[in-house]
């Protein structure tokens, strides 16, 4: 039998898992991808992604890693991040669908 190996590391900032995390859909759930592969990222990244992203967006051009990761201000912020400890969480990050209420 094969062993399964577990990626204890964050897929967006390369850090080290840590509390907080969040699953991340690629695909929205609102936007048809209930049943698509989630990954693992820390709170703040997942906050980032929304923070940046509208949905449709996130659909349409950001369904991947490397896609999220070349958007300019995706990539500066894990530069900051990636200076962070793997626990360290800034909670005035607000998702743009918050901003805009």
């Amino acid at each position: 039998m094969m062993a399964v190996e577990i990626i204890n590391i964050c897929l967006l900032c390369g850090r080290q898992l840590a509390e907080p995390s969040n699953k991340h859909h690629l695909i929205p759930v609102s936007k048809g991808g209930k049943n698509t592969p989630t990954i693992l990222l820390h709170k703040i990244c997942h906050d980032k992604i929304h923070a940046v992203f509208t949905e449709n967006e996130l659909k349409r051009e950001y369904n991947t890693i490397e896609r999220l990761q070349q958007r300019e201000e995706i990539s500066s912020f894990i530069k900051w991040v990636r200076k962070k400890e793997p626990e360290f969480y800034d909670k005035s990050v607000k998702t743009k669908s918050r901003r805009l209420k």
